[in-house]
């Protein structure tokens, strides 16, 4: 069976949600997120894009009600028991809230305060409507979409076995990325030698596209349609992350095609010494905001203020589409104390519009008790093909 970890990792995560649902004062919580279903009990789907729902009791009871393609997806990826997997039946006027509501009941939550988890893309607007309507006066909805990613945030030693996996993954996208990458080179056949190299070593998709664009492109931090051949004299960014069950870590590359000129030297020299010195303000105890700080106080000494974004990384986990962010990022001001066993992708972009130039450079690191531990074993050299 497809389940990625021992009955007994599973069982401790469950009393940690235990825990954190009786300290909040909550009867139990109805868990929408994938990343919350796949790390409580592995459930593994897309599933989430219509409506299913994971209900856990206060007691640790975990019931699932979704759709019948996802019966089997249940049964084989999860810990859930046939007892335990619920269906709503596709029928025309169909409300699945309905269904939630009557199964809430039947546990004997009615009148109880549970817990809701609404910031994900796995209860869209529509369906949050639905839900609120069809359990209106019967139980007490409390916002809770924080209690399961605050103990996703802090990974066990299998979780982080799978991220260096994952990086391991990424390293090898980037030297099959590279080899692919040449004057003329079409930007299919790189994007394919990359995806190919992490499904090649076992890997998995990525909880968004591998974001790839050349020339004018390469200033796009997103993925976009459409492919070009590279010039003689190119720029080429990349971000990309190799996945294994479901665990991230991103890296982001600019490749130069031809001669580097030098403002992309400039460009360069700032953003490996950006990275770092974000390297070097993640320690445990200390607020994700002096990461940030320093990602820009590197970049403003450069005098590319003008070309850094509003963020420099964010965490790094098990997630699905339709990204692999795994909040919270890197930004000005965050309070939130970074901990041992967190995993953050380190992301230094600097686009310079009126250059028309981009240089960005990142990779994924655990935070250890010494600090930040990088995990690619790819060199921080510029790249000049």
């Amino acid at each position: 069976m497809p389940i990625h970890f021992d009955r007994v990792e599973f069982d401790e995560r469950l009393d940690k949600a235990k825990n954190r649902i009786d300290a909040a004062g909550l009867d139990g919580l109805l868990m929408f997120a994938p990343e919350s279903h796949y790390w409580i009990c592995g459930y593994d789907t897309f599933g989430f894009a219509l409506f299913q729902c994971l209900v856990m009791t206060a007691s640790g009871e975990l019931h699932l009600l979704t759709r019948a393609p996802d019966l089997r997806q249940a049964q084989q990826t999860s810990t859930l028991s046939d007892a335990q997997i619920h269906i709503w039946r596709d029928v025309e006027g169909v409300n699945p809230a309905e269904h939630l509501a009557r199964l809430i009941d039947e546990l004997g939550l009615g009148s109880k305060k549970l817990g809701i988890e609404t910031r994900t893309a796995g209860l869209t607007a529509y369906n949050g409507d639905l839900v609120r309507r069809a359990l209106d006066g019967r139980v007490s909805l409390i916002e809770a979409s924080d209690i399961i990613p605050s103990l996703r945030r802090i990974k066990s030693p299998t979780e982080i076995a799978y991220t260096r996996k994952a990086a391991a993954l990424s390293d090898a996208a980037l030297d099959a990325g590279i080899e692919a990458t040449h004057a003329g080179a079409f930007e299919g056949d790189i994007l394919a030698a990359m995806q190919g190299a992490v499904f090649k070593g076992g890997g998995d998709y990525a909880g968004n596209e591998f974001i790839l664009g050349s020339g004018e492109a390469a200033l796009l931090c997103r993925y976009q349609s459409g492919r070009r051949h590279l010039d003689a004299i190119d720029q080429l960014t990349i971000e990309w992350s190799g996945a294994w069950r479901r665990y991230h870590a991103a890296m982001m590359r600019t490749l130069i095609i031809g001669t580097p000129n030098d403002t992309q030297k400039c460009m360069h020299a700032a953003a490996t010494e950006a990275l770092e010195a974000c390297e070097h303000a993640i320690r445990p105890g200390a607020p994700m905001g002096d990461v940030f700080a320093a990602h820009a106080r590197v970049f403003d000494a450069h005098g590319l203020s003008h070309a850094k974004l509003n963020a420099c990384g964010y965490g790094m986990g098990a997630v699905y589409n339709p990204i692999w962010v795994d909040f919270p990022m890197f930004y000005e001001g965050n309070l939130l104390i970074m901990e041992v066993g967190n995993v953050f992708f380190l992301h230094m972009i600097l686009m310079d519009s009126e250059a028309g130039l981009a240089m960005c450079w990142g990779h994924s690191v655990l935070l250890g008790e010494n600090g930040a531990e990088r995990l690619s074993k790819q060199s921080l050299d510029l790249i000049a093909l």
